[in-house]
């Protein structure tokens, strides 16, 4: 399957407001990918309309969030059902520091129905660490039944070598996302701990806008996702 697993919607104040749930969806399509998930800043909160646009033109796709942690890494949480994603808006709740968001300059944070109508904002700001660290986040992830992957874990801000300066050798992660072969194999040499076969490796967009969508670049072996995000999960 040709996947792009980190992008964000118009629920995120950093991206485009075409990020519509369709308008993504649709995008994907084109670009003749065949599993997506959309991971907007601590939250799922747009998941239940995109995949209800999914569903309407047979793309499949997880359900996710990016998670900001006290240390402020960012972490994706991808769950296997919407409903698992839902449950665990709960627990981000309980952790979302209350700070207002000011869309005048963060950006709108635009919750969508599933024919990118808008029926909420979004009143809290979710460019923020939530209270609870990485290890507690990557914790949480689990017990809701979700698959936790360490994001940009490379030359970006909010990535786990910039924020730590490694990666953490008892953390229970279950993959790490790069930008290509050439940043794994840093990765590789940076922490001899994590070696080729110790983990799953991720190549997404990270996209704000359409145009940054992941090509049919990077493709996810059907024993891959089944091992990940079987039934059985």
């Amino acid at each position: 399957m040709f996947y792009d697993l980190h992008m964000h919607s118009c629920l995120s104040p950093c991206a485009e407001d075409e990020m519509t749930p369709n308008n993504i969806v649709n995008m994907a399509f084109i670009k003749g990918l065949d599993l997506i998930a959309v991971t907007d800043h601590n939250s799922t909160k747009q998941l239940p309309a995109v995949a209800k646009a999914a569903e309407n033109i047979g793309m499949k796709m997880l359900y996710g969030a990016e998670l900001q942690t006290i240390e402020e890494v960012h972490v994706l949480g991808l769950f296997n059902t919407l409903e698992k994603s839902q449950v665990f808006q709960k627990w981000i709740d309980e952790r979302m520091p209350d700070v207002p968001n000011d869309e005048d300059f963060f950006g709108h944070q635009w919750i969508m129905n599933e024919m990118d109508e808008k029926i909420a904002d979004e009143p809290r700001l979710l460019l923020v660490s939530l209270n609870a660290t990485l290890e507690e986040c990557t914790d949480a992830i689990h017990a809701h039944g979700g698959r936790v992957i360490l994001a940009h874990v490379l030359d970006r801000q909010n990535s786990v070598t910039n924020q730590l300066g490694f990666i953490p050798m008892d953390l229970p992660y279950d993959g790490l996302e790069v930008k290509n072969e050439e940043q794994r194999l840093r990765v590789i040499e940076s922490n001899p701990w994590v070696t080729e076969d110790s983990t799953y490796w991720f190549i997404d967009s990270d996209a704000h806008r359409l145009t940054d969508m992941s090509e049919p670049d990077h493709f996810l072996r059907d024993s891959v996702y089944q091992k990940l995000w079987g039934d059985g999960l």
